[in-house]
């Protein structure tokens, strides 16, 4: 992601997470690795499929792999402030 000249709103934040979100949906290809979501989502994981399960699959929600990709600065999309 480009360094935005300012820290972004919440409703800029809500927009990329939700604009790259739709694109993950749509079969876009991941800014992060398969071995990240796992490491990133254990927890989750273990919950969900058990220990044994967990080291084979990843998460698979859209939201929750564009925020992190939002959170480790990987997604290429900013936003243009209008500054009055």
């Amino acid at each position: 992601m480009v360094k935005p000249a300012r820290p972004h709103t919440r409703f800029e934040k809500a927009r990329i997470i939700g604009a790259r979100a739709l694109q993950i949906s749509h079969g876009a290809p991941l800014y992060v690795s398969e071995k990240i979501l796992r490491v990133e989502f254990r927890e989750e994981l273990v919950a969900l499929y058990g220990v044994e399960e967990a080291n084979v699959r990843f998460v698979l929600d859209p939201l929750k792999i564009a925020l992190l990709e939002y959170e480790q600065h990987l997604i290429p999309i900013d936003v243009d402030p209008h500054e009055d």
